[in-house]
């Protein structure tokens, strides 16, 4: 007889090293999430930071292209979604300072440091950090 082909054996062991590679593998796969979400709370920050760094420029060259970032500042997704990116603050996600409202007074240029989070992620509160410009 000739005839051609794997043993149960063969098969066995190669059903066996593909269990072993991908049981080792598969952490990498499953942890991407919260890799990804992470990069979603980076992704919106770095949109916030160019909102106010645009708002600024349009501000400084034409007060009537700009809004006015000035006094004492709420911080709230609804006050400067609307008006400071187009398209408003992807939903979840908010934006705090170190206290409960921010103080630009009249000083323009004036950078706050605050932090974009979103608490609804399933590895927890990611947070990642944005500065506010001030008008003045």
């Amino acid at each position: 007889m000739n005839e051609k082909g794997f043993t149960l054996i063969e098969l066995v062991v190669v059903i066996v090293i593909l269990g072993i590679l991908a049981a080792t593998a598969l952490p990498k796969f499953i942890d991407l999430k919260s890799d990804a979400e992470l990069a979603a709370v980076k992704g919106v920050a770095g949109a916030v930071n160019s909102a106010f760094a645009v708002n600024y420029g349009a501000y400084a060259v034409n007060s009537t292209k700009g809004n006015r970032i000035s006094g004492t500042v709420t911080l709230t997704a609804a006050a400067f979604g609307s008006s400071i990116m187009a398209g408003g603050m992807p939903a979840g996600f908010s934006m705090t300072a170190a206290g409960a409202n921010v103080t630009c007074g009249t000083t323009a240029a004036l950078a706050i440091p605050i932090t974009v989070s979103n608490s609804a992620h399933s590895a927890g509160n990611q947070t990642a950090a944005a500065t506010l410009i001030c008008t003045g």
